[in-house]
């Protein structure tokens, strides 16, 4: 308890304790998280339309013409064409990343049939978002061919 005593010392313990502090990774949680939030209501606000589904390099965007998709707040997903209708899930999951940016963030979409809407089951990463358009990504690790994925709000 001598070290409390003397000013110098305390000073120094001071400055060693706020120091091995950091409120980065506090800031960067938050910030991811505030992303997060941004474009989950994003999604959940409207309808939207697959604009481009390219696939290893194929555009497979006319398998989803007339479709449009609704992203409940529950986690469920519907795509409908008026006679058609898919039922499918969403999220969106931090990657395990430290990072404060929607590159962090996987946009994981899962339908189980027909088969032109299980190409769209993967755990997507963010090219861009914005309130009326989101671009995804997703390398495969099997075969190392890129998908595209672009939805836009109607």
């Amino acid at each position: 308890m001598k070290f409390l005593k003397n000013p110098f010392l305390l000073f120094l313990f001071g400055l060693a304790i706020l120091s091995s502090c950091s409120s980065d990774d506090d800031n960067a949680t938050a910030t991811e998280t505030q992303i997060q939030i941004q474009i989950e209501n994003n999604v959940e606000n409207g309808t939207w339309r697959i604009t481009t589904f390219i696939d290893s390099g194929e555009d497979e965007t006319n398998h989803f013409n007339a479709y449009n998709f609704t992203f409940n707040n529950s986690g469920t997903l519907n795509a409908t064409n008026g006679t058609n209708s898919y039922n499918g899930s969403w999220s969106i999951t931090d990657s395990n990343s430290s990072s404060n940016s929607s590159d962090d963030l996987d946009f994981n979409i899962s339908f189980s049939s027909p088969p032109d809407f299980e190409e769209l089951s993967d755990d997507w990463d963010f090219i861009s978002q914005s309130s009326t358009k989101i671009e995804l990504i997703d390398v495969s690790g099997g075969n190392g061919g890129t998908d595209y994925l672009t939805f836009e709000k109607n």
